[in-house]
Order: structure tokens, then sequence, then C-alpha cells
């Protein structure tokens, strides 16, 4: 699984954050950063952030 993030569409509303905060975080400015290339086993978490993401920028690749 490759986790892709449009960072353009991205507003770092955080949402995705709550839902996967094993894949997903802020940094100290306030930026989303996120693993690539999560384990499988967060799968379910990572579904659950690309669906509550208000922007749809969050993409999930096999």
């Amino acid at each position: 699984m490759k986790v892709v993030v449009d960072m353009n569409k991205c507003q770092d509303h955080g949402q995705c954050v709550f839902a996967a905060p094993d894949v997903f975080g802020l940094d100290g400015a306030g930026r989303l950063v996120h693993v690539p290339d999560p384990d499988d086993a967060l799968r379910d978490e990572v579904e659950e952030a690309a669906d509550v993401c208000p922007l749809q920028a969050i993409r999930i690749e096999d």
C-alpha cells in the first residue's frame, strides 16, 4: 500500500491525523506529514483517513 497526499489540495485540516495517527501527523509548523508506505495492517485506518479528508486529498495505491 502506498499513501499519496496531494499537497496542492491539502489545507492541513488534520482530520486524517485523528483517523490514522500512526500514518499522519502535523509538524511543528502545522503542516501535514505522512508515512508514504505504511504497514498493510493500517489499511482500515488509512481508508478512514481518506474518507474523512474534507478536500479528498488522500489517495491509496496498491
